[in-house]
């Protein structure tokens, strides 16, 4: 159940009208929920207005599944039960949200950053949950939609809470990080995503630390110094915690030791004292996610052999540099979406590979005008790096083929998936390691599923 947060208390915090037996405006609500399949008994169902489906035509329906309540815009005909009108359900959940974080005293985690925020929140999860039962975001829920609804199913029995914060826009951090109101922040770093809004690095700077002004007072900051524009954050007061491959930051990793795509293995520095561990995905990448990890399991009271175990017992997430072993090939499933940052990341995931490297690769989105340019720039740079094998898919990724191709490179393009997938048997090799990457709308799960 959810404390503190009877329907009275509800239609308060969204200045909403509540209208249905008074007797009842003391029930507090057992969850929030958007999609009508999800109710459960003593839920509140939000009616959310959506692009192809209305939420307020599933009102009669969630009434017959047990929901306590009804938030909606438009008054319900002959409702079965309370229900609470505002003028918009979107900004209501949001107030809702802010309102029900107030009420909780545990330590909540805010992850932002151009690349690596999944991964990271993942590694940070698994060392807290050394120590702590942990809430953590699931999926994509980083947005203003999915951030509230993260946020309603923090219970009485959590300890700690890791909450993903995307954005694409100025102001948006501020919208997030005043629901979440962190405890811990952490921000990966700043690389090159929602150009078309934050137009440069420093704009993209300047909206992520946006959730420092929302943050609880006395947050701790945690930010990679070895990043060229989070390390401007040094002038800051109070001064963050910075961690990197930099002996002179707060903490560090030396002696990294690459052991192919089974990981790595390196030594944490830390002023609390030193220790070694394995890190069983991929990546150097994941070199400061577990960096970051160990800032946040310091910050909040972990031992370094928690912390140590927490790193050691990461599991994958689909999607994310996710190590798929088939009787023919190694795939590294790391489509969940892209941008040339994170494209440049998992092409240098890639490179670890015994054996021959192939780039499945798809169209980024979101670029802006400079977007062929930012296409061929991947090209190139897996040419640069050894790839052995480049495929291009999709109209944006011909550019990929082209920059490849400039350098030498062996680089196929196909129009579509189902042009690839038609002649993957003479495309791949038994031992392959292969690499598959594309925007999500691209929708390159497919291709994981064929090669399966």
């Amino acid at each position: 159940m959810m404390k503190h947060m009877s329907l009275a208390e509800i239609a308060t915090a969204c200045g909403g009208t509540y209208v249905g037996d008074d007797s009842l405006k003391t029930v507090e609500v057992n969850g929030v929920v958007i999609d009508s399949r999800k109710v459960e008994p003593g839920y509140l169902f939000v009616a959310v207005k959506g692009e192809r489906v209305d939420g307020h035509t599933f009102i009669p329906s969630v009434f017959d599944k047990g929901a306590a309540c009804v938030l909606c815009e438009d008054a319900p005909e002959q409702p079965a039960g309370p229900y609470i009108q505002v003028s918009s359900t979107l900004e209501a959940i949001k107030a809702i949200a802010a309102c029900y974080r107030s009420t909780l005293t545990i330590p909540v985690v805010g992850i932002s950053g151009s690349v690596g925020k999944t991964s990271t929140k993942e590694m940070i999860a698994s060392i807290l949950g050394q120590h702590f039962h942990v809430l953590k975001t699931e999926g994509n829920f980083n947005n203003e939609i999915g951030l509230p609804l993260t946020i309603f199913r923090i219970r009485e029995e959590h300890e700690a809470a890791v909450l993903e914060m995307g954005i694409s826009d100025f102001g948006e951090m501020t919208t997030l990080a005043s629901m979440a109101k962190p405890t811990v922040c952490v921000l990966t770093n700043i690389g090159l995503c929602h150009l078309e809004n934050l137009k440069t690095r420093d704009g993209i700077l300047k909206a992520k630390t946006e959730m420092f002004d929302q943050a609880m007072p006395g947050a701790q900051i945690i930010v990679n110094g070895d990043d060229d524009k989070l390390i401007t954050l040094k002038s800051r007061t109070p001064q963050p915690t910075f961690f990197g491959l930099d002996p002179s930051l707060d903490l560090y990793a030396e002696n990294v030791e690459n052991l192919g795509l089974a990981g790595s293995r390196c030594d944490f520095v830390t002023k609390a004292g030193r220790f070694t561990a394995t890190i069983p995905i991929p990546g150097h990448h994941m070199v400061y996610n577990a960096l970051a990890g160990t800032a946040v399991g310091l910050a909040l009271g972990l031992t370094l052999d928690e912390i140590r175990a927490g790193i050691e017992t990461l599991k994958p997430v689909s999607g994310r540099n996710h190590l798929i072993h088939t009787d023919k090939w190694d795939i590294l499933d790391d489509c969940y979406n892209a941008n040339p940052v994170s494209m440049a990341a998992s092409l240098d995931v890639l490179t670890n590979a015994l054996g021959r490297k192939v780039a499945i690769l798809g169209d980024m989105g979101e670029l802006g005008p400079d977007y062929a340019a930012l296409h061929r720039s991947v090209g190139e740079y897996a040419a640069e790096i050894g790839i052995d094998l480049v495929c291009a898919i999709g109209p944006m990724s011909k550019e990929i083929a082209e920059g490849a191709a400039s350098d030498g490179t062996k680089a196929l393009w196909f129009e579509t998936k189902a042009d690839f997938l038609a002649q993957t048997k003479d495309i791949l090799k038994d031992g392959d390691n292969v690499l598959i990457k594309a925007s999500h709308g691209m929708e390159f799960p497919e291709i994981v599923e064929a090669l399966r």
